[in-house]
């Protein structure tokens, strides 16, 4: 894993290793297949589209919501620019929730070029903007008043400011178009929300679409639209994504990419608290084999499978129970004894 602006340096996990040396346990998976694209793709017809599985690791505060250790599932659209390559990522988002069966969820929409614009108009330095940014992400309304204060900024776009933490849910986009906008940095992230938002649109998902030009996190990180996935089983977020336009050309590669996150545990904890959690079917058949007949005992329970029945395969010279009661203690309706199919028997 690489340290890089995506990630709060706070928050890396760092281990001693072999010969003392210090090694970062990885912090997100989206670095690590942006190097992968840039080195082993490089030949392979664009866009790219990619999928994963598995763990990240990062130091938080421990508070509801925060594992040091997060599972995650994820897709990386890459080779391609525009506000279709975003609708497909956040469409793909909305319909895996759809598949799970979750229920009452949003996913909130920003895009970091609007604050970028703004910081740009007022002329603020790194350190400062990056001060802004975290009061406002917090909307923190009283800190961030007093912060403003004290900036030399027209008194114009420290409103501007101290509104951005509540320009979110039910807004207009085209009214914060004519009254926001106020250079054409700040309009092109505007027109590209618009855009993203007519697609999703178009294909019926603007329901579970909401604006937060509040929404500021990782600047240095993504480089326009930026989402986060809520329901209202839980107060923090089970997704998030957005566009990364520089990543993969750090590594020798410049080509546009854009994609999203799940947070499984919070997925699942978010299921359970609506209850709908998808029981694990029970086994319809327990297929019983002994050391001479394993091959053909295989071969049924895979025919079995094959028909949509759950099958087990009891070795009855290997187990302790025998194949009725361990049937009855595991609820199985059905065995197949395949010692005795010769001769017409072994099924009950």
């Amino acid at each position: 894993a690489r340290e890089n602006d995506s990630i709060d340096q706070n928050q890396i996990l760092k281990i001693i290793g072999p010969g003392n040396q210090i090694l970062v346990m990885r912090p997100d998976m989206t670095t690590p297949i942006a190097r992968l694209v840039a080195t082993k793709f490089k030949d392979a017809p664009l866009p790219i589209r990619l999928s994963y599985i598995c763990n990240i690791y990062r130091y938080q505060q421990p508070h509801m919501g925060k594992q040091w250790e997060i599972a995650q599932a994820g897709i990386e659209l890459m080779g391609i620019e525009g506000p279709e390559a975003d609708a497909e990522v956040v469409s793909t988002a909305i319909q895996c929730f759809l598949d799970l069966g979750l229920e009452d969820f949003q996913i909130d929409i920003g895009q970091v070029e609007f604050f970028k614009g703004l910081v740009e108009e007022a002329g603020l330095d790194s350190k400062t903007a990056n001060q802004l940014r975290e009061l406002i992400e917090d909307k923190n309304m009283l800190a961030l008043k007093g912060f403003l204060k004290d900036l030399p900024i027209s008194t114009e776009l420290k409103e501007v400011f101290l509104d951005l933490p509540i320009l979110y849910r039910n807004i207009d986009i085209h009214d914060i178009a004519s009254s926001y906008a106020r250079n054409p940095r700040c309009q092109k992230a505007i027109q590209n929300i618009i855009e993203i938002y007519g697609i999703l649109k178009d294909y019926g998902l603007d329901k579970f679409i909401t604006l937060d030009l509040g929404m500021v996190h990782s600047l240095n990180y993504y480089t326009g639209i930026i989402f986060r996935v809520f329901t209202k089983n839980l107060g923090f977020p089970i997704c998030g994504g957005g566009r990364y336009d520089r990543l993969i050309s750090e590594f020798g590669y410049d080509i546009p990419a854009t994609g999203f996150a799940i947070n499984l545990k919070n997925t699942l904890m978010a299921l359970e608290r609506q209850q709908s959690l998808i029981p694990v079917p029970s086994i319809n058949i327990l297929v019983v084999v002994d050391d001479k007949h394993r091959q053909q005992g295989y071969n049924i329970a895979q025919n079995l499978r094959c028909q949509g029945k759950r099958v087990e395969i009891f070795h009855s010279s290997h187990n302790t129970y025998t194949a009725e009661e361990y049937a009855e203690l595991k609820g199985i309706s059905q065995i197949v004894d395949v010692s005795k199919l010769s001769g017409g028997e072994g099924i009950c």
